[in-house]
């Protein structure tokens, strides 16, 4: 979606975006590239670039965003393969893997946040670390909660007979 994005923009668009968010940050590597690409802008504004190789950027571009796109969509095909496999299986456990998740993550989601409360209420001066600590286990909790709503999702569509 987002080389698609870049690649519909164009090169002298992309290089002054990525140029001034580059010389928002404070390090001087971020400081020489935005340079550069300032540079490279300004080449570009000034025509000293022909266009003919401007062309052939944006096309090399979108052929990048092609590629990118073909790969998300073979690893779709295989995530849902995979998931009418287990939906037709004899197994028990494999047809009941989803809920025993959804019970896992909810338990464990209910543990977390009884322990967090006890120890704030335990411990109030520790509150700052704790909260903060708890922010770093977002990324945990996200990967976890959208595989569990893909599942919810994925097992709503299976029993209203609806086939992706």
């Amino acid at each position: 979606m987002i080389p698609a994005l870049l690649a519909s923009i164009g090169l002298p668009l992309l290089v002054k975006a990525v140029g001034q968010a580059m010389g928002a940050i404070e390090h001087p590597a971020a400081r020489t590239a935005a340079g550069a690409l300032a540079e490279i802008g300004g080449a570009l504004d000034n025509r000293s670039v022909p266009p003919e190789q401007v062309a052939e950027a944006n096309r090399h571009l979108e052929r990048m965003a092609e590629l990118d796109t073909a790969e998300a969509t073979a690893a779709l095909a295989q995530v849902n393969d995979s998931l009418r496999t287990e939906a037709k299986s004899e197994d028990w456990y494999v047809r009941r893997w989803r809920p025993t998740f959804g019970y896992a993550m909810a338990l464990t989601w209910t543990a977390t946040m009884a322990a967090i409360a006890w120890a704030i209420v335990a411990e109030p001066a520790q509150a700052p670390s704790i909260i903060a600590a708890l922010v770093n286990t977002s990324p945990i909790w996200g990967i976890a909660l959208g595989v569990l709503g893909i599942s919810v999702v994925k097992r709503s569509q299976d029993k209203q007979g609806v086939r992706s």
